[in-house]
C-alpha cells in the first residue's frame, strides 16, 4: 500500500466524519517498526488532530479495543483523568472509519494530539525506577476500581492460543519445519496446561496496554505517569502481561533502537526493585510471579509468532520470529526463577 492509498483511506474516514472541514496537509509521523501507521492531520484553519491507521488483526477487535480505551479514559480518577489520548466521538461513540476497496480493508481512528511533558531517560537510575514502580502500582490500581463499569471483551489468552493453535494445523508451512511447528505446538499446550496451575480465577481482569515501551508514555519533572498513546496491544487481561515490557524500560541496557525480546530482563535486580515498589503500592501474590513466565510465554506465542507477520514491519518480523525460535522459547523454562523474585518481596 503505497502513501496515495494511505492518504486516499485518511481523507474518506475524514469527510465520514466532518466533510465541512477541510484537510490541508497530512504527514506520515510512524515509528515505522509496526505495519500500523500514524498520521498528522492539518486543517485548513491549522487545527491539528492524529489518525491511527491500521490493517492488522481484525475491525471488530480494534472497534472493541478503542471503545473499552474510550470508556477508560472518561471513567479514570485522578490524578490519571487525562492519562489517556481521547478519541474523536461521533454521535457520543469513538469514531471509527472501515475502509473497503478491492484489496484494501483497513480502519482509522481518530485522536487529539497528546500533551507530552517529560521521556524518562534511555537508561533509568535507581530513584527513576522506584518512581515508575510505585506510578505503575497506582494506575494498576485506578484501573481495578473501574473494570466492573467497562464494556466487555471478547478476547483471552486461550482464545488467542487456540486460534494460534487451529493455524498450526491448517497452515503448518507458514510457520516453518515440521520440527518448528512441533515445537511451536508443546509451547502452546505448555501454556494451556500451566494455566491452571496459578489459581488464575483469583487474578483481577483490568485493562492492559503490554507496551510500555518509554516512547509511548511521558512522565512529568516529579516523575508521575503524565500522558499515554498507542494503543496498538492493548486488551483486558492480567495485570501480569504489563511486566514484561516494564521491565524491558528498567533493565540495565536501557532503551534501544534495535530490540529483541530475551526473558532475561525479567531476572535483572533493577526489575525486582521495580516490583518492590510497585508491590508496596498494590501488593502482589506469589501465583502471580510465578505466572510472569507464562505471560512472557504468551506474548512470543501471540505477538511474536502468531501475529508478527501481520504486526511488524518485515525486517523486524524475520528477525523476532528467527529469535523466537532459537532464543526466546528455549529460555522461558529454563532462564526464570520466579522464587527468587518471590523470596524477596516474601510472599508466600
Amino acid at each position: 500500500m503505497n502513501r496515495m492509498d494511505y492518504s486516499i483511506i485518511i481523507k474518506a474516514a475524514w469527510e465520514g466524519y466532518d466533510a465541512s472541514k477541510k484537510i490541508n496537509k497530512i504527514e506520515d509521523i510512524s515509528a515505522m517498526v509496526s505495519t500500523n501507521r500514524v498520521f498528522k492531520i492539518t486543517f485548513d484553519d491549522d487545527d491539528i488532530i492524529i489518525a491511527k491507521l491500521s490493517y492488522f488483526g481484525k475491525y471488530e477487535h480494534f472497534k472493541e479495543d478503542h471503545r473499552i480505551i474510550h470508556s477508560l479514559s472518561n471513567n479514570l480518577l485522578y490524578p490519571f483523568e487525562n492519562f489517556l489520548a481521547k478519541s474523536l466521538l461521533k454521535n457520543n461513540r469513538v469514531y471509527i472509519h472501515h475502509y473497503k476497496h478491492r484489496k484494501v480493508d483497513a480502519w482509522v481512528v481518530f485522536y487529539n494530539p497528546t500533551r507530552i511533558f517529560d521521556r524518562m531517560p534511555r537508561r533509568l537510575e535507581e530513584d527513576h525506577i522506584r518512581k515508575l514502580g510505585q506510578q505503575v502500582g497506582k494506575f494498576h490500581k485506578a484501573c481495578s476500581r473501574i473494570k466492573n463499569v467497562l464494556p466487555k471483551s471478547s478476547k483471552t489468552l486461550r482464545t488467542d492460543i487456540y486460534s494460534l493453535l487451529h493455524q498450526l494445523e491448517i497452515n503448518e508451512k507458514r510457520f516453518g519445519t515440521a520440527m518448528q511447528v512441533d515445537f511451536l505446538k508443546y509451547h502452546c499446550e505448555t501454556f494451556l496446561r500451566n494455566r491452571s496451575k496459578y489459581t488464575m480465577s483469583a487474578f483481577e481482569i483490568i485493562p492492559v496496554f503490554i507496551d510500555w515501551n518509554i516512547g509511548n508514555f511521558s512522565v512529568d519533572s516529579n516523575m508521575n505517569l503524565y500522558s499515554r498513546w498507542d494503543y496498538d496491544w492493548f486488551r483486558m487481561s492480567y495485570r501480569i502481561l504489563d511486566f514484561y515490557f516494564l521491565s524491558r524500560v528498567v533493565s540495565d541496557i536501557g532503551d534501544r533502537t534495535v530490540f529483541s525480546y530475551g526473558i532475561n530482563t525479567l531476572m535483572e535486580d533493577r526489575f525486582i526493585l521495580f516490583l518492590e515498589e510497585y508491590h508496596q503500592v498494590n501488593p502482589l501474590t506469589a501465583n502471580e510471579i510465578r505466572f510472569l513466565k507464562e505471560a512472557y510465554r504468551f506474548f512470543i506465542l501471540n505477538y511474536v509468532i502468531k501475529d508478527g507477520k501481520y504486526f511488524f514491519n518485515e525486517q523486524y518480523a524475520k528477525k523476532l520470529q528467527s529469535e523466537a525460535f532459537e532464543l526466546y522459547l528455549p529460555s522461558v523454562d529454563r532462564d526464570f526463577d520466579a522464587e527468587k523474585i518471590i523470596r524477596t518481596l516474601n510472599l508466600k
